[in-house]
């Protein structure tokens, strides 16, 4: 491996944290090591977020229906997803990958990728980047480990992470890409899903190689000239694609399924209070602002609708977002159905430092009572007992009592 610490074609670095949920799980309990465990909700409605590599074994995987989990491994062992709990550790291993280059691309909580080709001299080459940085992670999180693959562009980078989970380092040879893909089962290729493979499989194509002897103009026939071609290209380990820093591609959210369908009223407000809460939590400790308010509504007959708006003000404050997406949600036409699923999030994201330009009639005063409110709520989450106080506003009304009339 070391032979290509000093190959200047290595640029890509894809890193995934291992079975993260449960990895961290298993860091706040030890007790919960070496046993098949499975985060999300075993209800009749639920679906697996994530499992520990002991309960893969027995074929449980992140959407498989919680019913079926059940069956398949009647001894695992649930918790809950615990999401800021997930996000606080997400944002130490970003830091980490941010001391190595600052072209970093989330792609969710708990992969990205590094563009480290201005970063090889500098630390000695991508082998030894990709080295340091697991041992980085694995000590700042206080146990967690990280598969990565190093190579010369993005999909093959992604590809190499995942041949040798949990806790691998795979280097693609760049002399020798065809010889690695060729072998490989066509999902193994990145956007390949259950959909695709089938349709691929139905005409007899099952390993990469397949696809480079079935020519280019058999994939558009039969997947369409975008998609045809686009796996042409990955079939041959082509991807021109860089890093993208962007952090309006970038989105916060929270949503949670139901364990009975509820009806739009204090049930989903109450919801709605506790996800702008978090999620202005999340926007303020990544210094962040979102100028988009995003609502999400499943029903009961899992029809999915989604509403948007565009704040005049990009906002880190939890009362906008609440009464933003309050007001989205009563434009939904539910047409007698209740809500399944209710997710809240935030989208075209910018600095915290960047320069805003108020309305003219907007209230400043209590924009900026809300700031105060918000820095002495997150600073006494940093002292012992803290953590209990809640915002006045965004507390749920008692219920009325009958009995006043």
């Amino acid at each position: 491996m070391d032979q290509f610490d000093r190959d200047p074609r290595l640029i890509f670095i894809h890193a995934d944290m291992d079975a993260f949920f449960a990895a961290v799980e298993i860091l706040d309990d030890p007790s919960l090591a070496g046993k098949p465990l499975i985060i999300g909700h075993p209800g009749p409605r639920g679906v697996v977020s994530t499992a520990s590599y002991e309960a893969r074994k027995y074929r449980v995987h992140s959407a498989l229906p919680s019913v079926e989990a059940m069956r398949r491994c009647p001894m695992g062992i649930w918790r809950s997803p615990r999401g800021e709990r997930y996000q606080q550790v997400s944002r130490q291993v970003m830091k980490v990958f941010e001391q190595f280059t600052p072209e970093v691309e989330p792609l969710s909580l708990d992969e990205a990728f590094l563009g480290i080709e201005g970063s090889l001299r500098l630390f000695g080459g991508a082998v030894t980047i990709a080295r340091q940085l697991r041992q980085q992670v694995y000590q700042c999180t206080g146990g967690l480990t990280i598969s990565v693959g190093v190579a010369p562009n993005k999909f093959l980078a992604k590809l190499a992470s995942d041949l040798d989970k949990p806790d691998g380092l795979t280097v693609v040879d760049p002399d020798r890409i065809q010889q690695l893909l060729d072998p490989l089962p066509v999902e193994k290729i990145w956007g390949v899903g259950p959909r695709t493979r089938d349709a691929l499989h139905h005409i007899g194509l099952r390993e990469i190689r397949h696809l480079r002897q079935a020519g280019v103009d058999l994939l558009v026939r039969h997947l369409g000239e975008s998609s045809g071609q686009h796996l042409w290209q990955l079939a041959h380990g082509e991807d021109h694609r860089s890093i993208s820093t962007e952090r309006d591609s970038r989105s916060i959210s929270r949503e949670s399924t139901f364990e009975v369908d509820l009806l739009r009223g204090p049930s989903t407000e109450s919801f709605l209070r506790i996800a702008a809460e978090q999620v202005a939590r999340s926007l303020r400790e990544e210094k962040l602002r979102a100028r988009t308010v995003r609502l999400k509504v499943r029903t009961g007959s899992f029809r999915t609708m989604s509403r948007s708006l565009t704040l005049q003000v990009p906002t880190q404050e939890p009362l906008p977002l609440f009464e933003t997406a309050r007001s989205l949600l009563a434009e939904v036409e539910l047409n007698g159905e209740g809500i399944r699923l209710l997710g809240l999030g935030t989208g075209n994201l910018i600095r915290q430092s960047s320069p805003l330009q108020p309305g003219l009639f907007d209230d400043q005063t209590s924009e900026r009572r809300q700031q105060v409110v918000s820095r002495l709520l997150d600073e006494s989450r940093q002292i012992e007992g803290g953590a209990g106080l809640e915002r006045g506003k965004m507390l749920s009304p008692p219920p009325e009592d009958p009995s006043t009339g």
